[in-house]
């Protein structure tokens, strides 16, 4: 089943970094990781936008991002890390343990600014077929 997609721009991304900006301003990370590959985007523009240093892996009080909270997968590794400060920019279920600039219930296929919009629908199906039907 296709699903609607929504395209989201460099205008929301940028918003989508002051939002996170603003909100950890006050906080003193040894370093910021992303996870590959949506989170190292906001990694790195975070780490200038912060003036701390991007990381190969988290360490101890380390800012963790990623672009989008699904199924957990590639955030759920950092679940047991309370050292940890842990950011997504979209989380398509209510945030628990980590923090989102946005919640969305919607079921549209997110397509970020840095992805090719021609080949979205492929890696919806690809994506699907890896994480939801395995």
């Amino acid at each position: 089943m296709d699903l609607a997609m929504r395209h989201l721009s460099w205008h929301d991304f940028d918003q989508a970094v002051e939002s996170i900006a603003r909100r950890c301003a006050q906080d003193h990370f040894s370093g910021i990781y992303g996870i590959p590959r949506g989170g190292l985007v906001l990694a790195v523009t975070l780490s200038h936008r912060l003036q701390i240093p991007l990381v190969h892996e988290p360490q101890a009080h380390c800012l963790v991002v990623d672009d989008i909270y699904e199924t957990g997968r590639t955030v759920e590794p950092f679940r047991d890390r309370p050292d940890l400060s842990t950011w997504v920019w979209i989380s398509k279920r209510p945030t628990d343990w980590w923090q989102a600039v946005e919640i969305s219930s919607s079921n549209d296929w997110i397509v970020f600014p840095w992805e090719n919009p021609s080949a979205a629908g492929d890696d919806e199906k690809l994506y699907r077929a890896s994480r939801l039907d395995g």
